[in-house]
């Protein structure tokens, strides 16, 4: 983990993302004082296919359309 006082963490701004790569974590200080933590929000997941989605569904035993018959005609 770094520390960073406030001139400096503006001075580093521009090189923020590498900073973050090579730490993992920076504290950001006034006058000795933390006043901020910086730390990577992580990688974004992968947007899954359709054909991951459709796959990765359970099948129902009976078909909905069968539930919804009988309930309906439970109703009356």
């Amino acid at each position: 983990m770094k520390t960073l006082n406030v001139r400096e963490a503006r001075k580093s701004m521009t090189n923020l993302e590498k900073l973050l790569e090579k730490e993992g974590e920076v504290t950001i200080t006034r006058r000795g004082e933390p006043i901020a933590r910086l730390s990577p929000v992580g990688r974004k997941k992968r947007i899954p296919t359709h054909r991951a989605l459709r796959e990765s569904i359970t099948r129902q035993e009976v078909q909905s359309e069968t539930l919804v018959r009988e309930d309906r005609d439970g109703r009356g």
